[in-house]
């Protein structure tokens, strides 16, 4: 082990025993995943989410920044000895680890976002991102002159597959014959905490006619929308609304509400109404969609938000319905 990660890895464990050491009995928990809690995206939606539940109720929550996998059931299993109760990991590459570590705890409750773990003491809420993401497709393929638009995932991986896959339908849906690039920040996990990276890649779009990129990479993500910025083109942000970081040049955001997600879980279990069991937010529910604000709204004409408007009552009556990538690993565009 390298001197910084050692230290690194001190510096974690001296974080995780400190919180612990102040630990509320029954107060709720939050662990975030790969990024940390200000990724201007997933996890800090999470956050967000926390803070409504804090603002509201006067109450508190502990929460904790992991600096690696190692940490991960050591910080459920600890939060869970000290009684917090729910434990919300927000990630898919929470599984394994809440899959091993909920047994243990079965009178704790648990919830996980992005994944589905069928433990009776655990909420597992997932969303339609197809939907939102279709619609971000419909508005980047309005606004596009060049023909040609891109989508930059963190890696190849089925749920992120489920962004791009809608993105595409919905821009295909304008135009039959428009050209979706996509290409991959790295090739696994890592990739969320490279925005260098993520960067290079949106740039080499660019170079081959994108003008507006949809980024898919959690922090990374930072790096697309600023590559499109830089070259006067448009990034599409992700999970939480991104429309302020670069007003003029995010085109919108496919919001992923994991606020509301954190939020309900943390009031239901306050109030004594939590249930396990999973837990499907789609636009039915508001639990995805296309961010419109005064940030981006010279950017949006009368015509892109009616096409979103009648796309979204149609998906909701079932009229159209969007390719669910997670069900079927062939993408029909």
């Amino acid at each position: 082990m390298t001197l910084t990660k050692l230290t690194k890895a001190i510096a974690g464990g001296v974080a995780l025993s400190a919180i612990m050491a102040g630990a509320a009995f029954a107060d709720p928990a939050l662990v975030y995943d790969g990024g940390g809690k200000f990724d201007k995206s997933f996890n800090e939606s999470a956050y967000t989410g926390a803070e409504m539940y804090k603002k509201e109720t006067g109450g508190s929550y502990s929460d904790l920044e992991i600096t690696g996998d190692a940490q991960r059931e050591q910080a459920i299993r600890q939060f869970a000895t000290k009684g917090f109760s729910p434990i919300l990991v927000p990630g898919f590459s929470w599984a394994t680890a809440l899959t091993t570590v909920a047994p243990e705890f079965p009178d704790t409750h648990f919830v996980i976002i992005d994944s589905v773990v069928d433990l009776p003491n655990v909420r597992s809420v997932v969303f339609k991102e197809q939907e939102g993401s279709y619609l971000v497709g419909i508005l980047a393929a309005m606004k596009s002159t060049t023909g040609t638009i891109g989508v930059v995932p963190a890696f190849n991986f089925e749920l992120l597959e489920r962004f791009a896959c809608g993105y595409k339908e919905g821009a295909m849906s304008v135009n039959p014959q428009i050209k979706v690039l996509e290409t991959y920040v790295g090739a696994g996990f890592e990739a969320f905490n490279d925005p260098a990276k993520a960067a290079e890649v949106t740039k080499s779009q660019l170079d081959q006619g994108a003008d507006v990129v949809f980024q898919v990479a959690g922090g990374a993500g930072a790096g697309v929308l600023q590559a499109a910025a830089d070259a006067g083109k448009f990034g599409i942000g992700v999970d939480s609304n991104q429309n302020y970081l670069h007003p003029g040049n995010v085109l919108t955001s496919m919001m992923k509400r994991v606020d509301i997600a954190t939020y309900n879980a943390f009031m239901d279990e306050k109030n004594g109404k939590f249930t396990a069991g999973t837990v499907v937010l789609g636009l039915a529910e508001d639990g995805v969609g296309a961010a419109f604000d005064d940030n981006n709204a010279a950017l949006i004409t009368p015509e892109m938000k009616a096409a979103v408007d009648t796309a979204t009552a149609k998906i909701k009556s079932g009229e159209i319905k969007i390719h669910d990538y997670m069900s079927d690993k062939a993408c029909p565009v």
